[in-house]
């Protein structure tokens, strides 16, 4: 499972300048004005070969009102995180809700890593005496807006993440089978999927939302093929959460998002595509696991009404066609059946192994059809592809000016590959590579002969220009 950094620190420290800079996004709304972070964002960051959840969080302060929920929000962040990253202002020196905000973290028992932020420009050393005093140790001087010290603060963050690595999840990781998460917003059915799938009561369904609260990991055999169902807490918006418990379950999605191999994201067939479905899709996506979405509570429906919703899946959905689209109704059991032959399918689609030449024929032949686009007068030539990786399926594109290839141009290549390659239920990842000139800052050496063709040519020209 991946591990969790939370950011935390007083207002105006930087902490969403942060959260972008780590996350390689734009996500976290940024500007010169104190509290305008004021609900937990989630964000995934890559360093080397870890992958991380960062969590941003709203400026701890000692206010109340809506600046006391917003230290709420942020307090619950820490009990999430495995790491706290405590950013603070390396300008503005230590004030007393630096103090404050250290006072909650040594009350946490979190490993905090104490970073000065905005010492662009200015002297580090003298930056960091007065940060001495809050007493976590190192201090690591940075700019989260330009980047300085950065390097420096990810490599004490994955120092951390390994002092922290924890037993448990290591067998959950190795646990055989294909690992699926079943995730969706509350009382969507969920539990009642996974028992139908099982054919036992082996989780607790109740129709209220928030009964499930942790991942549960089940292992089962289906058709001779083993699985690990995950059975996740259901993530509505956090406006409406009021249990402090069922705030820690949306972290444990993540988790369990980032560590399966296919995502079931269960529909309830009556409410439709809510804004937390798009934003779990979302999420879905930028981890690059296969997908299957269940609508379910289908038997619920008159003719009419399916015929609405199948109308609405498809405008709402348009924007990740690959997905593999299935009506059921868990608590009668009507297409449930074949959900797990789907999931198989998806799941084997995403390790198969193509060859060079094979993809190369597809990459002519979707370039004869539509011509890249021209760049700055020359035209981008594709010349072969191969493949880069599985699950997902990764295809790396070589050619001239291959590293400007437009988005259009991509999304197209994208569609093409997935089609001819039936990679129904998995999104497909093309990496671009420019080649270089080999001969590009190498300097000819003449031999005698053109040496001395060189010269009788200078005094041709030398004659003309007298004459």
């Amino acid at each position: 499972m991946k591990k969790v950094i939370a950011l935390v620190g007083r207002p105006n420290v930087g902490k969403s300048t942060l959260f972008n800079r780590l996350t390689r996004t734009r996500d976290a709304l940024v500007a010169d004005e104190p509290g305008l972070t004021r609900d937990r964002r989630y964000g995934r960051m890559k360093y080397e070969e870890q992958e991380l959840i960062v969590i941003d969080t709203g400026g701890i302060s000692r206010e109340d009102g809506i600046d006391g929920l917003i230290t709420d929000q942020a307090k619950l962040a820490i009990e999430e995180s495995d790491v706290v990253i405590f950013l603070v202002d390396g300008r503005a020196g230590l004030t007393s809700d630096d103090h404050n905000v250290a006072n909650i973290l040594r009350l946490s028992g979190k490993k905090v890593i104490v970073a000065i932020n905005k010492t662009e420009g200015i002297n580090k050393d003298t930056a960091s005496v007065d940060f001495f005093a809050l007493g976590f140790g190192a201090l690591l001087p940075c700019s989260a807006a330009h980047g300085d010290g950065i390097s420096s603060l990810l490599e004490e963050v994955a120092v951390q993440v390994e002092i922290n690595e924890s037993p448990i999840e290591d067998e959950l990781d190795d646990l055989p089978g294909i690992k699926v998460a079943i995730i969706g917003r509350p009382n969507v059915g969920k539990s009642t999927l996974v028992n139908r799938l099982l054919g036992e009561d082996r989780v607790l369904a109740f129709d209220m939302p928030g009964t499930t609260r942790d991942s549960i990991y089940v292992p089962f055999e289906h058709q001779q093929n083993k699985y690990i169902l995950i059975d996740t807490a259901g993530v509505r918006r956090k406006s409406k959460v009021n249990d402090k418990i069922e705030k820690f379950s949306i972290v444990k999605t993540l988790q369990a998002i980032e560590n399966c191999n296919v995502v079931v994201l269960v529909l309830d067939a009556k409410q439709g595509i809510a804004s937390q479905d798009a934003s779990l899709l979302g999420y879905i996506i930028e981890s690059g696991k296969g997908l299957l979405i269940a609508v379910n509570k289908w038997d619920n429906l008159d003719e009419s009404e399916k015929s609405l919703v199948r109308k609405e899946l498809d405008r709402k959905l348009s924007f990740i066609d690959y997905a593999s689209v299935h009506f059921v109704s868990a608590l009668h059991g009507s297409g449930v059946g074949r959900l797990m032959s789907f999931v198989n399918n998806i799941y084997q689609a995403s390790r198969q192994t193509f060859a060079t030449h094979y993809l190369t024929q597809i990459l002519e032949d979707a370039v004869s059809n539509n011509a890249p686009p021209m760049i700055s007068g020359r035209r981008i030539k594709l010349r072969y592809a191969h493949q880069g990786g599985k699950n997902p399926p990764v295809i790396v594109v070589h050619g001239n000016q291959a590293d400007k290839v437009p988005k259009n141009y991509q999304r197209y290549l994208s569609n093409i590959f997935r089609k001819v390659l039936n990679l129904a239920g998995n999104p497909i990842k093309i990496e671009f590579k420019a080649q270089n000139n080999p001969y590009k800052n190498k300097k000819n050496t003449l031999t005698p002969r053109q040496e001395n063709k060189r010269k009788r040519l200078k005094k041709f020209i030398k004659k003309k220009k007298r004459k």
